[in-house]
């Protein structure tokens, strides 16, 4: 099913997103939020391999920020050990680096027969028509 490398990525950034959660529930603890993104940086290098990791942080401009973002994040949790700042700056970089692979998992949530029916009851289809005019995407109008 997966290979060796894969499984351990994905146990690497499993317990990369848990010691950052950890370290945000205890009060932005900073030995846990360096250790968790470690793991968490460690864990997508070694799931998607060294190269395509390097196109993933490097890969386009609007990359390159969220890169620099959670870089500088990460700068100011480790060095400055200031986390609150350091966090919602890795968070804002997470969001720029990830943010396509979110519309995937979107796509692949309405075409699952579980929660595919779900996402197309009509309130959420008004909840996310609310969202879309909010971010203010220009094919979108707001729900009455």
């Amino acid at each position: 099913m997966f290979s060796n490398d894969r499984k351990i990525g994905i146990g690497l950034t499993v317990f990369g997103v848990v010691f950052m959660f950890l370290g945000v529930i205890f009060l932005f603890d900073t030995s846990l939020l360096v250790l968790g993104n470690v793991l968490f940086v460690s864990g997508i290098c070694s799931l998607i391999g060294f190269s395509r990791t390097i196109k993933l942080f490097f890969g386009s401009l609007d990359r390159l920020v969220g890169t620099g973002m959670f870089l500088l994040g990460f700068f100011f949790v480790l060095v400055l050990r200031w986390p609150v700042i350091g966090m919602i700056m890795e968070c804002y970089g997470m969001f720029k680096l990830f943010f396509k692979f979110g519309l995937v998992i979107n796509r692949f949530l309405h075409l699952s027969p579980i929660t595919g029916p779900i996402l197309r009851l009509p309130i959420v289809k008004r909840m996310k028509g609310l969202v879309d005019y909010c971010m203010g995407r220009n094919d979108s109008t707001l729900p009455m």
